[in-house]
């Protein structure tokens, strides 16, 4: 009896092993895509978790090769207010308005900054696991060592839907995203 249970937990060990390298290299493959893009663009529903209280944004996101737009959304009294992102840069510039919204934590990830944080881990983050929840890959990133990010994603196209920012060991900020479209020089 112990001689067929032991190959079957080898054939299945293996085969669970098979599954990660496919959803690695569709990840993989992904950010490589995502890394040449020349426009992309997306809406997020983002749940900023402070210490001592919760705060809910819109966002939309659009990028070409001169930088990056976050505008607000939601709530409506600030809606309208944009940060831009240059290329190669991680900080946000305002048009002609200070919003403070606060950091989240003690590397001063903000509300406006998880969409460009987000979108750094997957262009350029260490993929530390990948695995499958609810027919969903699920790839968790590690950009850097202050910041992780989990992404779920389709798995018929690799589309990104929704995300996880991870810092100082807790939940940051939850994001929702849709209406993503992106083009490549053909």
């Amino acid at each position: 009896m112990k001689r067929i249970i032991v190959p079957i937990l080898l054939c299945a060990l293996l085969l669970t092993a098979c599954g990660k390298n496919h959803g690695e290299s569709d990840f993989k493959a992904f950010s490589e895509r995502l890394n040449h893009l020349d426009t992309l663009s997306f809406n997020a529903q983002v749940r900023a978790e402070y210490e001592h209280k919760t705060a809910r944004f819109g966002l939309a996101y659009e990028e070409n090769k001169e930088g990056g737009r976050v505008t607000v959304l939601a709530p409506e009294l600030i809606r309208g207010v944009s940060a831009h992102i240059k290329p190669g840069s991680s900080t946000l510039e305002y048009d002609s308005v200070v919003l403070d919204t606060g950091s989240l934590d003690s590397f001063g990830l903000s509300p406006l900054s998880s969409l460009p944080a987000m979108l750094r881990a997957m262009r350029q983050g260490h993929v530390d696991s990948v695995w499958e929840e609810d027919g969903k890959t699920v790839v968790l990133l590690e950009p850097d060592d202050d910041l992780k990010c989990s992404v779920w994603f389709s798995k018929s196209d690799m589309r990104p839907m929704r995300a996880e920012l991870i810092t100082d060991g807790r939940v940051t900020v939850y994001v929702e995203i849709s209406d993503w479209t992106e083009s490549a020089k053909p």
